[in-house]
């Protein structure tokens, strides 16, 4: 059976009319599209009697157009929908602070003006919240003048006089309620330095037998998601709640319809949430450090023999594993012999027998040593009740750092046990690659591994079960087609896919390639050229944006203009990306010029309406830089069987963050200017022409 009547519809249609009524608003069509599209996917799933996902298409993947109102519409389609179903809709954004924008001023605004009747809450990871525990012992500590001993060498800094007259403060902000706990929530940036002492893990909390409870800021933001309808989350929030299997920090995915805002992220998260790490020299001086820490827990639970038995038995495995890192390192060092500049990838991800052999050993190592440390936790878990005052003491001061320990043994077993083997034949390869790391102590080698795709995880872990999901953002498609998104993220074939038009008039705004003598590979000629167009640009047109590929060329370009144009510039780097962006809004309002030199992160969430841009120059198509391990091998995985790489992976990517780079002109309906790009490719190669066509409808001026 399905939820959708006319019942259903007429409540989502008028908490519409409802919507526009009361912000004296136009319907927009892409707007009604999108609504519609995500009622019919998510109504139309099939339940058994105990509401069950069994049939139907559940996952709707959605390009919404600048300027749809894409917030507004899932809203009102999905809340009606899930309250109908009795699932709890999780809403998930790529950065916190959209997700902020979404719960302080997105969803009041759609509460007081819809008609429609819902709780919501915002739900943020363990890591943004003060641990009480650790701020109460570092103080502790401090106070009795013990030094705070890092368990990891690469960690924590010794606790300066400036950290702990913060961590007052804090505590003060607490015990007065003036303050929740949230990092975000505090009046002043905390520094990273300052903070990632004061948090939590799951390996490092104790839960409901920790004596700071009851004054738990995340327990205590945690408390509400099971009461509201709506959980506004983050996607590395979500996915780190599938990696624990669903439903330990959300609800479980069988019972969530998800929507993931800015979706395009999405597989990228993903493949961060699955890439591992380790350097040698780093996990040989971890394992001095924790043997130490081991010696000085036994000290401090002396009465305690099952301890006692768990920490000799993991004494052998440690003492194997520090005796093999100095050969792993002679190993390494040979292999990176062979390195292109600070990095090895290993081709098609095969990893030597030599190399192979010894992270067979590591991996067992360690995964022994991980399972007697979750012992320790667990016998110290018990002490927290069940023993007398001195044990029971001992145990919260213990518990967070053993299972900080745990957490860096499973860590590096997870690492060493990428390198233990290959995929079978036929199986998509990992990418794995070593670093040349340079540091005061000398060089250390770091090993990775990650998958090339995030599609089967994301598969296995979501979209088989959820009950049902939207995608959606504002460039889901490259070259007019969700392929790169599907071979990406995984999302099911017979799913539901629709791109649905922006109110805005692109015939306002003129797309040119002028006519270039210089191709984009002859740097200097197309440095000049770039210098001579910036130049030219009328000094009338107060707020431009200038997107490069490269950070050498930027900082080329830069150096060779006059000295009028270039003090009207500000260069990504010169301060901090918010601080540029609020300096030109601030030059534009005295209508003074200026002009922004940015890279990447420029190209795409960069919101500057009407006067403050106006020209946007992209400087070349960008494509991605070769030397990514992933992406490289990506492209050696697709070349592996028959495909072409550059066709296939860099153009459609290229095509996507040109589209991106365009979007910064047009950011309201009233707004009009100039794109320009120079790269001759785009008219001399065949390529060019299929990325022209997948920009959105603008005026053109194309010189061949």
């Amino acid at each position: 059976m399905s939820a959708l009547d006319e019942g259903l519809k007429e409540k989502i249609q008028a908490a519409y009319r409802h919507m526009l009524n009361a912000k004296d608003m136009r319907p927009r069509y892409g707007q009604r599209l999108m609504i519609a599209e995500i009622t019919r996917t998510l109504a139309n799933i099939e339940t058994d009697n105990e509401g069950i996902r069994i049939g139907g298409k559940h996952v709707c993947v959605i390009e919404a157009g600048t300027g749809t109102g894409k917030t507004i519409a899932y809203f009102l389609a999905a809340i009606p929908v899930a309250q109908a179903l009795g699932k709890k809709l999780v809403v998930s954004t790529a950065t916190v602070a959209l997700q902020e924008q979404i719960v302080f001023k997105d969803l009041p605004d759609i509460l007081k003006n819809s008609g429609l009747a819902f709780d919501y809450t915002l739900a943020k990871g363990r890591s943004r919240y003060v641990c009480l525990s650790k701020l109460d012992q570092i103080l502790r500590e401090f106070d009795a003048e013990n030094s705070i001993i890092p368990l990891y060498p690469d960690e924590m800094p010794q606790v300066s006089n400036e950290a702990v007259e913060l961590y007052r403060k804090l505590l003060d902000g607490l015990a007065s309620h003036s303050w929740d706990g949230d990092r975000d929530g505090w009046s002043a940036t905390i520094d990273d330095v300052h903070w990632q002492p004061l948090t939590s893990d799951r390996n490092q909390c104790s839960a409901r037998k920790c004596p700071h409870i009851a004054n738990c800021s995340f327990y205590q933001a945690r408390e509400g998601l099971d009461r509201v309808d709506v959980i506004v989350a983050n996607h590395d929030l979500v996915l780190a709640d599938l990696a624990l299997g669903g439903g330990a920090i959300l609800t479980n995915p069988e019972d969530t319809i998800y929507i993931f805002d800015e979706g395009h992220h999405l597989p990228d998260k993903t493949l961060s949430h699955f890439t591992y790490h380790a350097r040698i020299d780093v996990c040989k001086r971890w394992l001095e450090q924790a043997e130490k820490s081991l010696q000085s827990l036994l000290k401090d639970t002396g009465e305690s023999g099952e301890i006692q038995r768990q920490v000799a038995r993991i004494s052998g495995p440690l003492d194997e594993c520090k005796a093999m890192m100095s050969p792993m390192m002679v190993l390494v060092a040979s292999m990176c012999e062979k390195a292109d500049g600070n990095r090895l990838r290993l081709p098609h991800g095969k990893v030597p027998d030599a190399l192979q052999d010894m992270a067979q050993d590591l991996e067992g190592l360690f995964e022994r040593s991980a399972s007697g440390l979750q012992e320790i936790v667990k016998e110290l878990n018990e002490a927290l009740e069940d023993h007398p005052d001195i044990l029971r003491e001992a145990a919260e001061a213990w518990y967070p750092a053993v299972g900080m320990l745990q957490a860096r043994a499973e860590n590096y077993a997870a690492l060493w046990g990428e390198y233990a083997s290959d995929e079978p034949e036929g199986e998509t390869p990992k990418a794995r690659w070593i670093t040349i790391v340079e540091s005061p102590a000398g060089i250390d080698f770091e090993l990775s591994a990650s998958p090339i795709l995030a599609s089967e995880n994301l598969m296995t872990n979501l979209w088989d079960r959820a009950f049902g999901a939207v995608v959606t953002s504002a460039t889901m498609t490259a070259l007019g087609r969700f392929d790169r998104f599907m071979m990406r993220s995984g999302t099911p074939q017979d799913g539901v896919y629709s791109v649905v038009p922006s109110p805005f008039n692109y015939k306002s705004a003129l797309l040119e390639v002028p006519p270039m003598a210089a191709e984009p590979q002859d740097n200097e000629a197309h440095n000049a050229l770039l210098v001579d167009f910036i130049q030219a640009i009328n000094p009338t047109t107060l707020g431009v944006l200038v997107l490069f590929s490269s950070w050498r060329q930027m900082q080329d370009v830069y150096q060779s203009l006059d000295s009028v144009v270039r003090a009207e510039v500000m260069m990504q780097g010169d301060y901090a990306k918010h601080e540029i962006l609020r300096r030109h809004r601030e030059m534009i309002d005295a209508r003074q010029r200026s002009i922004i030199f940015g890279l990447a992160s420029f190209a795409e969430g960069v919101d500057l309406p009407g006067d403050y841009c106006s020209h946007v120059v992209i400087a070349k198509i960008p494509f991605a830089v070769p030397d990514d391990p992933v992406e490289a091998a990506l492209a050696e995985w697709v070349e592996s069987r028959g495909g072409n790489a550059f066709m296939e992976i860099s153009v459609p990517d290229a095509a996507l963050k040109l589209v991106q780079a365009a979007g910064r002109l047009l950011r309201t309906e009233s707004d009009q200017g100039v794109i320009s790009i120079l790269d001759k490719r785009l008219v001399t190669r065949r390529y060019g022409r299929s990325i022209l066509d997948s920009l959105p409808p603008f005026r053109r001026q194309i010189s061949h």
